[in-house]
């Protein structure tokens, strides 16, 4: 067996480019690149491996080390966790500026390779700059940080340990059970040292996602408790999309009469017309689904985790006899909600199931019922949607405007503040992939960093992000590099004076309104911001517009625009879509002077009666 002799940095570069996948029947490269912002952790020894193979794994910078990772993340996401990308950093400020991203990815189960310099291993200049020290434990750096959300957590201190982390690493971020963020801590003195290291390191390897099959007899139990099924309910979950299950999931609820509803990560595995598809569910989901998930007898979970949002804090899925069937390819989530396990790949498992139910179809009332609720809600939805002539318009009216002026392959990014329950009621998905929030860990400043790593994985779709402007102010950076690296996005700043969802949650638990506008927060002069000239100082088209006629002229402009264009508009804070949506489980205090909390307090205390902790 040859060997080559590199550096650590090189070797791990090189092995990077070697590995491969398939997507839609063809080969290409596991990894879509490498964020990377330089420092003095990486520079020398990563910066000089990627500096050589520029060609075969490319680099991109960007200005915020946590934009690079949400823009990673939303990349593996729009990929549906096919393809990834690599993000690295310096010790130090760059390395746990990353930890909020790899957060992001653990929570949403995408995979991304974090790969931040680290302190010396052989401790010669101890402390080095941006050494975080712990008195007790010297083995302790700040990329200690990245443990708790992490898959996979390694430290390279020696060139060799690569041998044996980089194969394991590899296998968590494409197994579709474990999948989420890897991290592998580079020691920045170790990233220079070379080593003879054998040329099968560096055989290409093609990555194909295993499909396991269910056990039998947890495929048995849900089939029994599908056939028993007079009320079923099919809960697409973002599974559906990774296990490119979409079709599959729409051929089981035709064949079998059960209709669907989708949570926010599963949103677009339906069209969003077909007849049984009943919109989104849970806290910001549609009255037709939320009706059908209350009396639903048998609810079969296909990839969702059965977060809050969409469980309606555990008081959603009311019938008292009601059963789970968690099928999921990780165990962990299949279990939840003393569900019905049945774990394995969401597409293999559909169609076993589907085969063993024979021509087994729903009640024909249920469907029939489940169907005729629609009418009423796209109703209300097209109220709350339609163009209006008031001076500050509403979420609701905004989004209606931009979903006037999409196309069915447009893909919708969002992630924060009031948009993502609006749009999760309000937004008609076209192609599946079409709909792509954060919303597993609501991650304000996901939103343009998000639409950009969508954009680099779908160049043929056009990328409209939705956000606030508290998400615009805290980043707004990766503006900049959708314009550097020719990635146009269409950028629609909606301007409500603050945390507008937030100060409505706020009031609804009956405080007053304290420090989420910037009308109500400590000042001693309101500012005066002028958002779109910001985004042209960041190289951007920016447009300022007042109203929703003039929001919709700018739409049809930024179409034929050269670059990334930002158009703003002043909304009003307060309202919400009251349409639709169900109760969620925030503490109220116990105690306070305000009657408006006690008040909020005593309905908090009734609605707490309707949650099913015990089955």
């Amino acid at each position: 067996m040859g060997t080559v002799r590199l550096t650590m940095a090189q070797a791990l570069v090189r092995a990077l480019a070697a590995q491969r996948t398939e997507v839609d029947g063809a080969e290409v490269p596991l990894f879509g690149g490498v964020w990377a912002i330089f420092g003095h952790g990486n520079v020398a020894g990563m910066g000089e491996a990627l500096a050589e193979a520029r060609d075969s794994l490319p680099t991109y910078r960007g200005q915020n080390e946590q934009a690079m990772g949400l823009a990673a993340i939303a990349y593996a996401k729009t990929m549906r966790r096919r393809r990834m990308m690599a993000v690295t950093s310096s010790i130090g400020p760059g390395a746990t500026n990353m930890v909020t991203a790899a957060a992001v990815a653990h929570v949403n189960r995408l995979p991304v390779l974090f790969l931040p310099g680290d302190v010396f291993a052989g401790r010669r200049p101890d402390p080095v700059l941006q050494q975080v020290e712990v008195f007790g434990d010297a083995t302790v750096s700040a990329n200690d940080c990245f443990r708790p959300v992490s898959r996979y957590f390694d430290r390279i201190a020696r060139p060799e340990q690569l041998l044996a982390a980089l194969p394991r690493a590899l296998a968590v971020l494409t197994d579709p059970a474990e999948c989420g963020p890897v991290t592998l801590a580079l020691c920045q003195d170790t990233q220079a040292e070379a080593f003879d290291w054998p040329l099968a390191f560096f055989a290409p390897r093609v990555w194909v996602p295993r499909r396991p099959p269910p056990d039998a007899r947890e495929l048995r139990a849900a089939v029994t408790a599908l056939k028993e099924a007079r009320a079923p309910l099919i809960v697409a979950g973002g599974g559906v999309h990774y296990a490119d299950a979409t079709a599959t999931l729409r051929r089981f609820a035709e064949d079998h009469g059960i209709p669907v509803a989708e949570t926010q990560a599963g949103k677009s595995a339906m069209p969003h017309d077909h007849p049984l598809n009943l919109g989104a569910i849970g806290v910001t989901g549609s009255s037709a689904a939320n009706r059908a998930a209350e009396q639903a007898d048998v609810i079969l979970a296909v990839g969702t985790r059965l977060g809050d949002f969409t469980s309606g804090s555990r008081a959603l899925f009311g019938n008292p006899g009601r059963k789970i069937i968690g099928l999921n390819v990780q165990a962990f989530d299949a279990g939840k909600h003393f569900a019905l396990p049945l774990v394995g790949d969401a597409r293999v498992t559909l169609e076993l199931v589907s085969s063993h139910l024979d021509n087994r179809r729903a009640p024909s009332a249920w469907t029939a019922e489940c169907q005729a609720a629609m009418a009423p809600w796209r109703a209300a939805v097209a109220e709350v949607t339609a163009a209006s002539n008031a001076l500050l318009p509403s979420d609701a009216q905004v989004i209606g405007a931009v979903q006037r002026h999409s196309g069915v392959d447009t893909i919708v990014v969002a992630a924060a503040g009031g948009l993502p329950g609006e749009l999760h009621k309000l937004w008609d998905a076209g192609r599946a992939g079409g709909y792509h929030l954060e919303y597993g860990y609501s991650t304000m400043g996901y939103e343009i960093a998000g639409a950009l790593g969508a954009k680099m994985a779908a160049p043929e779709r056009d990328v409209t992000v939705m956000l606030g402007d508290g998400s615009w102010l805290m980043m707004n950076s990766e503006i900049a590099t959708s314009v550097m690296l020719g990635l146009k996005l269409t950028v629609v700043l909606l301007d409500n004076g603050g945390f507008g969802c937030i100060d409505r949650l706020q009031r609804a638990s009956g405080g007053e309104s304290f420090n989420n506008l910037l009308a109500t927060a400590r000042h001693e002069t309101l500012p005066v911001f002028d958002f779109a000239a910001q985004a042209a100082g960041l190289g951007a088209i920016g447009v300022a517009v007042a109203g929703i006629a003039e929001l919709e002229q700018a739409l049809v402009t930024a179409k034929s625009a050269p670059r990334t264009t930002v158009i703003v508009i002043q909304t009003d804070p307060a309202p919400s879509t009251a349409a639709g949506g169900h109760w969620w489980d925030v503490g109220i205090p116990e105690v306070s002077a305000r009657a408006d909390v006690r008040a909020a307090r005593d309905g908090y205390e009734a609605q707490r009666r309707n949650q099913r902790l015990g089955d």
